[in-house]
Order: C-alpha cells, then sequence, then structure tokens
C-alpha cells in the first residue's frame, strides 16, 4: 500500500503486545467500523463511527476518532509493515465500567452518552501498545456485510481461514 486509495475498504484484525485482539474495517474516506474480541471491552463493535483518516507518509495512515463514551482514539497503521501503533485514552467511567460499553454501541448511543455524564471522566487511563496485524483484506469500501454481526468466539479465526466471507 501507497496512497491512501489504497488503504481505503481495508479490513484487518491486529493484536495488541498487550494481548488485545481488534478488529476494523476502513469502510471509507470519514468512516469505520470495528469490533473488539477480547480486552477490557472485548465484546464491543460499533458501526459507522466516522473518523478523521490521514496518509502520514507512503504505507503509513493515522486513524483517529472520539467515541460517544468519550474515549479518544488515535492509531497508526504500516499495514506493509504488518504493524500498528495505536493510543486509546479510555475515560475513567470505562475503565472502572467496561461492561456498560459491552454491547453494540449504535443501539445504545443514549446510553453511552448518560454515562459519560453520569461517571467521571478523569483521570483518563490511557493505553498506548504497538500491534501485530495478523489479518490484511480489502472486501471494497461501504461493504455492509464485513462487521454485520457481534462478535463471537473464534471469529477472527473464521475470517483468517476464509471460513467467514464478505462477498
Amino acid at each position: 500500500m501507497k496512497s491512501l486509495e489504497d488503504f481505503l475498504g481495508s479490513h484487518m484484525i491486529y493484536t495488541y503486545e498487550n494481548g488485545w485482539e481488534y478488529e476494523i474495517y476502513i469502510k471509507n474516506e470519514d468512516t469505520i467500523d470495528y469490533r473488539i474480541h477480547s480486552g477490557m471491552v472485548g465484546g464491543r463493535w460499533v458501526r459507522d463511527q466516522k473518523v478523521n483518516i490521514v496518509k502520514l507518509v507512503d504505507g503509513v495512515y493515522k486513524v483517529s476518532w472520539t467515541e460517544p463514551t468519550g474515549t479518544d482514539v488515535s492509531l497508526n497503521f504500516m499495514p506493509n509493515d504488518k504493524r500498528m501503533h495505536g493510543v486509546i485514552f479510555f475515560p475513567k467511567w470505562v475503565h472502572e465500567h467496561p461492561e456498560i460499553t459491552v454491547r453494540y454501541q449504535n443501539d445504545f448511543i443514549d446510553l453511552m452518552e448518560e454515562s459519560r455524564e453520569k461517571y467521571e471522566t478523569y483521570p483518563k487511563y490511557v493505553v498506548p501498545e504497538f500491534a501485530d496485524i495478523t489479518y490484511i483484506g480489502n472486501p471494497g469500501t461501504n461493504n455492509e456485510k464485513v462487521v454485520s454481526q457481534a462478535p463471537y468466539e473464534g471469529m477472527t479465526d473464521d475470517i483468517r481461514s476464509g471460513k467467514l466471507k464478505f462477498d
């Protein structure tokens, strides 16, 4: 990958050095879908998250956003090297009550916003980690089939093996 156009439509699974496994689909120039397969908020999944996506240099891309939970995320993808570095800034309430966020967020935006107001935000729980990208595919942009169901045990293996298809 060299250009931003090469990156758009990418579907990746990555595992942080702390063992947390995430999946992201770069849906288009300003939207992602993602699932969290393990870690503090494993089981959470989101569609149509608005983001800022930029190419830093050939083959290196930054994806940044703020969630309705108040969590800020900034991810640097180096797909040609199968590496990623991310920083997640969890509000105090998400760190203390992660179970509130473990669901299909799109159906619970009001709950996320209410929790953000109800519980403390600071200090933020900052998680800076490198990750290995363990799967890269490109099902094209705006493919609604890529992240269309909740994460389940073994899903990432099904994706990597081709058992779970998106066409």
